[in-house]
């Protein structure tokens, strides 16, 4: 049996970023905020902002082609696609918040996220299906994670330990089982997706590659706790 050893300070229930607690309560506030409006309104903010191929043939401007990139994201189904989403950002974005910090974390998950737009982009041109949800860009923090679990440990140590290589067998083995997952239940649906609904298993794929592949350059923006001096004596 384990016992901690008394002392001033307390350890803490919950040890989640305030980054990602904020993301989770924004997400959670978006959707509850759709869900206050009438139908024809909530199928209108849809409309307007998931993300749909085709809004690239046939929208007017150029900020109505683009926004929805980004705003895709904030917009879920249903209070169950919330709940799951918000756990998987538990489970993986308070590693990559620690480790990158406040900023530069909401930047790679919306970098994530319009990857995830852009796959899907390229695998359904044209298509009329909105997209949305925050999938993608969970998946490329869950990309950035596993790279970052050997230095779990160490994340405001100036010797930080380095990222897990993008071919070391750990990274190789996760990925092909995500990938197979995301096959499995996107395309052949194994029973967990309700009839008359499709994930967008190329959006998750998308943002979890971009995720994998682009821990590299941003943890080298991040900034560096400054090194304690030598001891000359």
């Amino acid at each position: 049996m384990a016992f901690l050893h008394p002392g001033p300070a307390r350890q803490p229930a919950f040890n989640v970023p305030a980054v990602v607690a904020g993301l989770i309560v924004v997400l959670a506030g978006l959707h509850g905020l759709r869900m206050a409006l009438s139908p024809a309104q909530s199928d209108a903010v849809v409309t307007a902002y998931a993300f749909i191929p085709a809004r690239l043939l046939f929208a007017a401007s150029l900020w109505d082609k683009a926004v929805p990139f980004v705003s895709y994201l904030g917009l879920h189904g249903d209070w169950t696609h919330v709940g799951i989403n918000c756990l998987w950002l538990l489970a993986f974005g308070p590693i990559v918040a620690r480790r990158f910090g406040a900023p530069l974390f909401l930047l790679f998950f919306l970098v994530c996220g319009v990857a995830g737009a852009c796959l899907f982009l390229a695998f359904d041109w044209g298509g009329t299906n909105p997209v949305i949800g925050a999938s993608a860009a969970i998946s490329g923090l869950m990309g950035a994670g596993i790279r970052m679990l050997p230095g779990r440990f160490a994340w405001a140590q100036p010797g930080e330990a380095p990222l897990m290589p993008l071919f070391s067998r750990q990274v190789a083995v996760f990925s092909a089982v995500w990938l197979v997952m995301n096959l499995g239940v996107g395309i052949l649906g194994l029973g967990l997706v309700p009839e008359g609904q499709a994930v967008a298993w190329q959006a998750h794929l998308g943002g979890y590659f971009a995720g994998l592949l682009l821990a590299g350059v941003f943890d080298g923006l991040r900034p560096r706790a400054l090194a304690p001096p030598l001891d000359e004596g």
